[in-house]
């Protein structure tokens, strides 16, 4: 009887499973219906974008922009049939990418109209298909949305390189591929703060045509200030390869740059870097840049016509932060946002440990924090802290409790510096008085003090053999200080 109840349970749910799976493949025919009836009911206008155009040399732009868009959209994988491609060297994707296949079509939507790609059998064109009555308001807002997104694609995916005003021509950048790893959501920092940095460089980056509109050049600056090791420069990095800028590093010390030569090198989307800029202003100030104009130089490169050579620049400015800085230099315009960077607290050191451990809890973390808590203002800098980590990677706990450690020792005030014990003699004030009196005791001060103790040894000695030649007081004196450790000296200290 169980037997059967058992045989008659698997059937029931075979059945189910089977009545699924026709309704499933019911809604999926009826889909497929409803869609080839609304496009032979509709009236659609279609587009087509070839490869090649005629009487043209090379490929259109058009086609290859709109070949990447396409591989971009999330409908491409339900289509019946794509083509995998190997990506570039680059990795950011996996390693592939789609391309639609020869008469098939992947579908979109912009601006509440509905929209569909179909790449022709031969492969030397793609079709949109736009309704009609959606054309007029659609098309060509849709047409700029695609060369946007694949321009954007396209400088995101290219090699980013970092320039550099070295060698014999100041007026010439040399570049190297620029391979920092660093990202935004690799960041150790407050939360808050990088969610607001990260807004204005997205806003900065979608507003050339509010930039256009107030009659301002498409440009925005940054200052970066506090404690060395605090990741001002890995920040910097992390912004270029956010926005997909090339980085421009300029080295101020060189007072035979030309900046202005060197402005209108730069390209567009271009991150310009000054490290260190209060340490270059500060030399300057105190006269040992003997450039004419040295300060006017560097405020006419932070802000002048010549930096308005070129649009779609963001500059970078670092301080140490250890002295204020003249109005003239950090008012706005010429420094758009301030980003501070404190030392490590115990929010930056869980994001620390997230990326160097891939700890999310510990049940060491209540210690760092009371060891955050107690050292205060004498917390290490996260450059020190990802050090540690970085060096105790293999063991998480062993990681937490160096860091514990350091901590202690943070919040440990130094004890003062005690002077070495030192016994004054007769022979020692009376040195002391003629180095005073500038005698010539002065000048010969080490060899007569060291003919002075061999004399006081010799003495010592002579008594310990029982010559019967007893030493003189002042002999006596000197033994008891450069002697001291033996039985015999200590007894004889008076």
């Amino acid at each position: 009887m169980a037997a059967v109840c058992v045989v008659l349970l698997i059937a029931y749910a075979v059945a189910a499973l089977r009545l699924a799976l026709s309704h499933r493949s019911a809604l999926h025919a009826l889909r497929r219906l409803w869609r080839w009836a609304d496009e032979h009911t509709q009236a659609y206008q279609l587009h087509e974008v070839p490869r090649r155009l005629r009487g043209v040399d090379g490929d259109n732009p058009l086609f290859r922009k709109a070949t990447a868009y396409v591989s971009s959209l999330p409908s491409l994988e339900d289509a019946h049939a794509v083509s995998v491609l190997s990506s570039s060297a680059k990795k950011t994707d996996g390693g592939f990418s789609l391309r639609l296949g020869p008469g098939h079509t992947a579908r979109d939507a912009f601006l509440g109209a509905r929209l569909a790609w179909t790449c022709r059998e031969d492969g030397e064109a793609l079709v949109l298909r736009v309704r009609r009555h959606h054309r007029a308001r659609v098309l060509r807002p849709y047409l700029q949305h695609v060369e946007s997104v694949a321009d954007d694609m396209e400088l995101r995916r290219r090699e980013l390189r970092l320039f550099v005003n070295a060698g014999p021509d100041v007026t010439r950048w040399a570049s190297a591929p620029f391979a920092h790893p660093a990202t935004l959501d690799a960041v150790a920092m407050d939360p808050d703060l990088k969610a607001r940095v990260r807004a204005d460089l997205e806003s900065f980056a979608k507003g050339r045509a509010y930039y256009h509109r107030l009659g301002r050049v498409w440009r925005r600056s940054y200052l970066l200030h506090g404690p060395p090791g605090t990741g001002k420069s890995t920040f910097a990095a992390a912004m270029a390869r956010f926005l997909g800028y090339d980085v421009y590093d300029v080295d101020l010390s060189r007072t035979d740059v030309d900046l202005r030569a060197l402005l209108m090198r730069t390209t567009p989307r271009s991150l310009i870097l000054v490290e260190d800029l209060d340490r270059h202003l500060q030399l300057q100030l105190q006269g040992k840049d003997q450039g004419d104009g040295a300060e006017a130089r560097v405020l006419s490169f932070m802000d002048g016509v010549s930096s308005c050579c070129g649009e779609e620049r963001v500059m970078v400015f670092t301080m140490r932060g250890v002295a204020p800085m003249p109005a003239a230099v950090t008012r706005p315009g010429r420094l758009d946002v301030h980003v501070r960077f404190t030392l490590c607290d115990f929010e930056a050191f869980k994001a620390l440990a997230g990326s160097y451990l891939g700890l999310t809890d510990h049940k060491l973390y209540p210690q760092v924090e009371e060891g955050f808590i107690a050292a205060g203002e004498r917390r290490p800098s996260p450059a020190e802290l990802g050090e540690i980590m970085l060096a105790n990677r293999a063991s998480p706990s062993r990681a937490l409790r160096t860091v514990i450690t350091r901590l202690q020792r943070a919040s440990t005030p130094p004890a003062p510096q005690r002077m070495p014990h030192r016994r004054i003699t007769s022979w020692d004030a009376e040195e002391e008085a003629a180095c005073a009196d500038g005698g010539a005791l002065g000048k010969d001060a080490a060899p007569m003090r060291e003919l002075k103790k061999l004399y006081g040894l010799i003495k010592t000695r002579s008594r310990k053999e029982g010559s019967g030649v007893a030493p003189s007081d002042e002999g006596e004196a000197t033994v008891a200080v450069s002697g001291r450790g033996s039985g015999s000296n200590h007894g004889m200290e008076r």
